[in-house]
């Protein structure tokens, strides 16, 4: 088989098959294929797209190009969730106590942050003594044991991924349906969770900018995820503007445990209830109505929290930190943003406010970069707000005063004011 007849196939609009898809995706792992043919063929494919069968085979092919998790001892209670990514969204950090509660085993494989969306990784990282690696070993027998634990992504995981993605970054290749398909859901299926819900953002701070983008990225993740053997779902989420008040590792950690006690920002409360009724209805074989009702009674009673802590626990984290907030690391400096005007906010980009928040040390222009889990923005006033003159609209925390100006700048640009109450937006859009 030769590498230039596939290239020369996919360029003329042809359908690949499975022998040629195993072959470039041997060949992107073993460095048998150069990056310069590499490209050509993720060029042809971003000009002539693939079909739902190539799709498949290639996320299949993605999926088992390096280790894979097994999570068969756990039978259909295993379950994941995965966020496109967005700005303050620390649903992870409920959403899996709140399942884990409830019967469901989330064995879960996170990300670092970069640019302006948050990691997961990095927010357990906020508190002391948390491992985000686990051996395979100590992974799964957690999970078994409090039915929970979230780690760092295997470096191992979809390696055919990282070369992949990392040359669509460089060759404009990154906006096509399939590629990301198959980015994101050869992870996820390498991962072992029988059961995917994906949390598919929308808006200013998300990668999908309009709903029609976000559904067809949407549909073909679970039309792929399905093919593959799984049992997937999707929720578009509204991301126009941060979820929660709080943008910032630590900070967010604090909000986590606010909504699981119960006390939590009313769009973040709505959101992660939706998600994880999603998560127990796909494991747990209910009903969305049965497994809101859970739900809801798992926060009310307080066995999500209990959860909470029984896994920062097992996990090395220090649980005063989750039981007393204030022992989370705490910003040196903080400034108030002040409403220069009065009336409604009527929008936020979520993004320059993220892009704020990385300028003050939550999150990493580069890989390289070091994240100060302290800092971040605790927003006081969010979209359909009324703002008096000199009202704050939010606080800028850091270790890095050298910063605050720029984030100030960031944060200024990104509010609009009105004379009138906009129309209050949808926190979910749609569900697949």
């Amino acid at each position: 088989m030769n590498i230039c007849d596939i290239i020369k196939k996919k360029r003329d609009g042809g359908e690949l098959t499975a022998a040629e898809i195993e072959f470039f995706v041997k060949g992107t792992v073993d460095r048998s294929i150069p990056d310069y043919q590499l490209s050509a063929l993720l060029m042809a494919v971003f000009l002539r797209s693939m079909t739902d069968n190539e799709t498949a085979l290639l996320t299949d092919a993605m999926a088992r190009s390096g280790d894979t998790v097994d999570l068969s001892r756990f039978g259909d209670l295993s379950v994941d969730k995965h966020s496109t990514g967005g700005v303050g969204d620390k649903t992870t950090l409920i959403v899996a106590p709140i399942v884990a509660s409830l019967g469901g085993k989330v064995a879960k494989m996170s990300g670092r942050g970069l640019g302006h969306t948050g990691g997961t990784v990095d927010k357990l990282e906020s508190v002391p003594g948390f491992r985000t690696e686990l051996s395979p070993e100590e992974f799964t027998n957690q999970t078994e044991k409090t039915g929970l634990a979230v780690i760092g992504q295997a470096k191992d995981l979809a390696p055919a991924d990282k070369v992949l993605y990392a040359l669509r970054d460089v060759t404009e290749t990154v906006d096509s349906i399939p590629l990301i398909v198959s980015s994101i859901m050869s992870k996820k299926l390498a991962a072992g969770s029988r059961s995917i819900v994906l949390d598919v953002k929308v808006g200013s701070g998300a990668f999908m900018k309009t709903a029609d983008d976000a559904r067809r990225l949407a549909e073909g993740m679970v039309t792929i995820g399905r093919r593959c053997g799984r049992k997937v779902r999707a929720v578009l989420t509204n991301m126009n503007m941060p979820l929660g008040k709080a943008v910032g590792n630590a900070l967010e950690v604090a909000e986590a445990v606010e909504v699981l006690s119960g006390n939590g920002p009313d769009d973040l409360t709505e959101v992660c209830t939706v998600l994880a009724s999603e998560m127990l209805s796909l494991c747990l074989g209910l009903s969305i109505e049965e497994a809101t009702r859970r739900v809801k009674e798992s926060i009310r009673s307080g066995a999500a929290l209990a959860k909470m802590k029984e896994w920062i626990a097992a996990q090395g984290g220090d649980v005063g930190c989750i039981e007393d907030t204030s022992k989370l690391p705490a910003a040196t400096q903080s400034e108030d943003i002040l409403s220069s005007c009065e009336g409604y906010l009527c929008s936020m980009d979520a993004e320059k406010i993220g892009r704020a928040a990385t300028a003050l040390g939550a999150g990493r222009a580069f890989k390289e970069d070091t994240i100060d889990h302290a800092a971040g923005i605790m927003i006081h006033k969010k979209t359909g707000d009324f703002v008096r003159k000199g009202e704050p609209l939010c606080t800028l925390l850091t270790n890095r005063p050298e910063s605050v100006e720029a984030a100030r700048n960031l944060f200024s640009q990104a509010v609009g004011f009105s004379a009138e109450r906009p129309e209050r937006q949808p926190l979910i859009i749609d569900r697949v």
